[in-house]
């Protein structure tokens, strides 16, 4: 019979050879405190990280809130602003109707005084109803000229006024909720131009140099 091979015996752990620690791992008290300290420091930097991250998503979040809320109002009061542009031309012609209508005098025609008194309420109460509704007009005259509510259709000379006031308003400025509807078509005052010295006291002044 053959003999059964014996088993290789395993070899015994040698407890020189048993892996060693990490030598980078902290040993001392010195040496743990400072870990720890890095590991706090390194958790404050993530710490204010997130908080800066929040504070700029509150921040903008609350800048899409006010503007959506400004949308929203400015949707609610110019929602109207094609149908008061049409109301402002039918209070333009009820004016212009009025003033085409001759100047009040003595022993005229009482037809004619009551449809002079029934425009002039019917425009007061047209005015009143715009006015509830956002819808101002404004009538330059006198004052000086806004090129961002005026539109000057003539300029005219005078010494009367101070140049850049406005003389004459043939429309009133409209606008709606505070913002122009419709700018003011005036004319406005400019200095005269120098008078030119006439050919005789030209020549005058020619022979007496």
């Amino acid at each position: 019979m053959q003999k059964a091979p014996e088993n290789d015996p395993k070899p015994m752990p040698n407890p020189e050879s048993a892996p060693e620690t990490d030598a980078a791992e902290p040993q001392t008290p010195d040496e743990l405190m400072a870990a720890a300290t890095e590991r706090i420091r390194s958790l404050e930097g993530e710490r204010d990280e997130f908080r800066d991250r929040w504070m700029r998503a509150e921040a903008e979040l609350a800048n899409v809130r006010a503007r959506a809320k400004r949308e929203v109002e400015d949707v609610r009061l110019f929602a109207i602003q094609k149908f008061a542009a049409d109301m402002v031309e039918a209070a333009e012609n009820l004016r212009r109707a009025i003033a085409s209508l001759p100047p009040p005098e003595p022993g005229e025609p009482p037809v004619v005084a009551r449809v002079r008194e029934g425009l002039a309420g019917i425009e007061r109460n047209f005015l009143s109803i715009l006015e509830r509704n956002g819808i101002v007009a404004e009538d330059p005259t006198g004052a000086l000229f806004d090129p961002n509510r005026h539109e000057a259709m003539s300029e005219q000379e005078t010494d009367q006024h101070p140049p850049g006031t406005v003389l004459q308003a043939w429309t009133r400025a409209w606008t709606l909720h505070g913002r122009l509807l419709r700018p003011a078509m005036v004319v406005v005052a400019k200095a005269p131009a120098p008078e030119l010295p006439q050919p005789n006291e030209a020549a005058r002044l020619n022979t007496t140099a």
